[in-house]
């Protein structure tokens, strides 16, 4: 009998362990209620050092902007057409839904940014994710650290922006 009472009150102290771990893990709420909203797969941005990319605010709209690149290094970069749009909520970073029922891609290029450069790219988001609701938003892009073929490191670069 003994027996069967520790193991009916290790399974309550488990189960109550195990609930209690659960509301731990839910310390960022989520996002919206009924959307996919998904947390940022982005652990390290912006390290490509005297490498940087900035939104132009007199270029934001709810459908796209413009960013500027600027290589203050002495590397040899390479960026493409990719991109992805985070939005921040609650302190933390939130990928934006696709708004986009078909399968998509990107034109596959490469845009050179040598060292001393600066560069701009225009997006229009609007096939992609529709028009943005107000809030602080940032565009991740991928850039290569490009030093021969086979031998690069893949960086990115984020740059943050607010739809009012």
């Amino acid at each position: 009998m003994n027996k069967y009472l520790c193991s009916l009150l290790c399974m309550v102290v488990g189960l109550m362990l195990f609930s209690g771990c659960g509301s731990l893990s839910n310390s960022h709420p989520t996002p919206t209620e009924g959307t996919d909203w998904e947390p940022t797969i982005y652990e390290t941005v912006n390290n490509l050092d005297g490498v940087t990319m900035s939104a132009k605010e007199e270029t934001v709209s709810s459908t796209g902007l413009t960013v500027a690149f600027k290589n203050n290094s002495d590397k040899q970069c390479i960026y493409g057409d990719d991109f992805l749009l985070e939005k921040e909520i609650d302190g933390g970073w939130y990928q934006v839904p696709i708004a986009l029922a078909d399968n998509y891609g990107f034109n596959d290029i490469g845009y050179d940014l040598a060292n001393s450069d600066v560069r701009e790219w225009t997006v229009d988001w609007g096939w992609l994710y529709g028009k943005l609701d107000t809030g602080e938003y940032r565009i991740v892009k991928s850039i290569l650290d490009f030093r021969s073929a086979r031998n690069y490191d893949k960086c990115h670069l984020t740059a943050e922006f607010t739809i009012e």
